[in-house]
Formats: structure tokens, C-alpha cells, sequence
């Protein structure tokens, strides 16, 4: 057994599991800051692969989760499913992956394999519910999963990502999450050249639509509540903006969007935007109101219009995503903040102030 190792009972397996200590940042309590801790990360299985993180993105579900805003958590708790990091062992019957190599971990960590969606690519709607990658049951120690605020995580090389070594890593650690957010309706839908596609919202997810749209051939229309917004939104790629609470600039604009991407986790009105639809369009919400949005019936009916909704991708169509964005040299808009910076990170998100999303340089963990 190597120094620093222990078994410890598996309330999952009859067998008993090797683990080892490694440090990472989360909280005990639903009020407490966050801060170092140690936690237990199992020792590479057969198909795992274990990744030194030298990234990991800040969602805002993981502010929910650490302050159980969604009353799910289990503590302590460490957040983080936006991870790019380095391989740095691998099990022995590991086939597509090999020490050395960039890799990344997204929302999830494993699935049931068998039910007809995990069978189809689409792990997210798993029957047996994914295993996400914190706050999770976790199969091999029980307990819960801990997420990306940490030194490594070890995880089953079929939810395993291949990263590009041609963009800058701490950008492309959004991409495990906002990017396939965002990504996922946009080719489900059929988004491309032809289409006028509107993007609700311009945050963390939003700014990924924008250029997720507009990488994929279609004419990108943004709406704001903010005017000053709007040169960045064309320096994201935006053909067009539009002040969403100025009632003649959004009457300009009915009838006239193929698809909409609702980016906005706010109160907001669903009806003025399902009014910007041609026939047979659809409007694809992926923020996340804690309110209910009403619907008035006519705007559905009247237009054969489609209000829906979308999460993350499966498995391979994050890999897909991720090679789309190294083709076409697509990154997240990132703040880079130390992991004792992460408290303030938290704060100054509930208030917007970023611009678009923080990543944790994960070194600093280690200093």
C-alpha cells in the first residue's frame, strides 16, 4: 500500500476500496464560507483515469448547491463541474485515454448504462438518474461525489473528455458546462445558415450562445435589458440588439425569428418572446427561474409555435461540442481568481459583476 493510503469500507460494493487524501475547497454548512478541506478521492480503478486539475469554472449551480438554495445538499460539499485538467494515471484496461494527456470532466460522472437513453448518447436523462460529479451518490466510496474545487478527481474513462491543446484551458473550462448547455438546443434544433436565432440574455450562458449561433452559420439577434451591453454583444458576434424593454424596438422584431435560446434565469416574460416567432418556431429555455413563467395560450397556438426546454448534453455530444469549439477557436469570456478569491467570486456573481464567468486557477489550491 502506497504512504498516505487507507481502505476504507464501500457502502456500495461488498469489497473494500483504497483511497487516498487530497485537498480541495468547499463548506460545511449552508452559512459558512468556503474553505480548504480534505477529502477522499479512491484509488485508480481498472477504467478509471485520474486528472491533476489545473482548471475548474464556477457555475451558478454551484453557489446554490453550497448554500443549499435548491435544499439538496449533502455536506461538506465541494462544488466544481467545469474541470480541464492533465491525466496523470490511468487503470489498466483504459483504452482512449493515457497519462499525459489534456482531459476534462463535466456535470457528470456516471449513469446507469442500460436504460434506453444512456443506450442513445443522452446519459443526462439517465432513467436511474446521472451520477453527477458533486452532490451526488457516489457508487464506488458511498456517500457523495465532490466536485472540481480540489487537486484531482478520478473518474470512469466513458465520462471522460478529450481536451485540444490548441485554446487556452482556463477558457475552455466553461465549456463543460455553459458551453454544451448552450450547444445542446442549438443542434438539436437544427440552428445554421438561413436562421434567424435570437439569444435571450447576455451572462454565462449567453455569451456562449451568441457565439455557439454564430459559429454555426446563423444570424444572431441578442436581447438585453441593458443598452450598455451592446457593443459587447457584437464583439461576441451579435448581428443585432435589441433593448428587450423598449416595447417598438421588440414590436420590430415579431414574426421574425426561426428559434430562440432563453438564456435568463430571472422573472421575465416568455409571451414577448414567443411573439418574436415565425411559424413553427421555438423558443428553448435554459435558465433556470425559481419562479414559475406563464404562458399565454395564443402565443402558441396562433403560430405553431414550441415552448421547451434543455440541460446539458450526453457524453459525446460534449466531445463534440468541445471539438467544434477548437475548430473554430471558441472559448468562454473568463475572469481567472485564485481558490481564496472564490468566497467574493460568489458575491460579486449574485450582483452580475462578471463578465462572463470565473475560472479557479486550481495551483493556487496547492500554494
Amino acid at each position: 500500500m502506497k504512504p498516505g493510503t487507507k481502505k476504507t469500507s464501500n457502502k456500495t460494493k461488498k469489497n473494500e476500496m483504497e483511497t487516498k487524501n487530497i485537498k480541495a475547497f468547499g463548506t460545511e454548512a449552508a452559512e459558512a464560507p468556503l474553505k480548504t478541506l480534505d477529502i477522499k478521492r479512491r484509488i485508480v480503478q481498472a477504467h478509471d483515469v485520474e486528472i491533476e486539475i489545473l482548471y475548474c469554472g464556477i457555475c451558478h449551480s454551484d453557489l446554490h448547491s453550497a448554500r443549499n438554495e435548491w435544499h439538496g445538499t449533502i455536506y461538506p460539499i465541494v462544488p466544481g463541474h467545469e474541470i480541464v485538467g492533465r491525466i496523470v494515471k490511468v487503470g489498466d484496461h483504459v483504452k482512449n485515454f493515457k497519462v499525459g494527456q489534456l482531459a476534462g470532466v463535466g456535470c457528470m460522472v456516471d449513469s446507469c448504462r442500460e436504460c434506453e437513453h444512456c443506450k442513445s448518447d443522452l446519459e443526462q436523462f439517465c432513467d436511474e438518474g446521472s451520477i453527477l460529479t458533486f452532490n451526488s451518490p457516489d457508487a464506488h466510496l458511498g456517500g457523495q461525489t465532490f466536485g472540481g474545487y480540489s487537486e484531482s478527481i478520478v473518474v470512469d474513462e466513458n465520462y471522460v473528455l478529450h481536451i485540444s491543446d490548441k485554446l487556452d484551458l482556463a477558457g475552455v473550462a466553461p465549456l463543460l458546462c455553459a458551453g454544451i448547455t448552450t450547444y445542446s438546443p442549438l443542434k438539436h434544433w437544427k440552428v445554421g445558415p438561413g436562421q434567424k436565432v435570437g439569444i435571450v440574455g447576455i451572462g454565462g450562458l449567453g455569451h456562449m450562445g451568441i457565439k455557439l449561433a454564430k459559429a454555426m452559420g446563423a444570424h444572431v439577434v441578442v436581447f438585453t435589458t441593458s443598452l450598455s451591453k451592446t457593443e459587447d454583444a457584437k464583439r461576441l458576434g451579435a448581428d443585432e440588439v435589441v433593448l428587450s424593454t423598449d416595447t417598438e424596438q421588440m414590436a420590430q422584431y415579431a414574426r421574425s425569428l426561426n428559434f430562440i435560446l432563453d438564456c435568463v434565469s430571472a422573472e421575465h416574460s416568455i409571451d414577448a418572446y414567443l411573439n418574436l416567432l415565425k411559424v413553427d418556431g421555438n423558443l428553448v429555455l435554459v435558465g433556470a427561474p425559481m419562479e414559475p413563467l406563464p404562458v399565454t395560450s395564443f402565443s402558441l397556438i396562433l403560430g405553431r409555435r414550441s415552448f421547451a426546454g434543455s440541460m446539458i448534453g450526453g457524453i459525446a455530444e460534449t466531445q463534440e461540442m468541445l471539438d467544434f469549439c477548437a475548430e473554430h477557436n471558441i472559448i468562454a469570456d473568463i475572469e481567472l481568481i485564485g481558490v481564496n478569491d472564490v468566497n467574493e467570486a460568489y458575491e460579486r456573481l449574485l450582483k452580475g459583476d462578471i463578465k462572463y464567468r470565473f475560472v479557479i486557477d486550481m495551483a493556487s489550491l496547492k500554494n
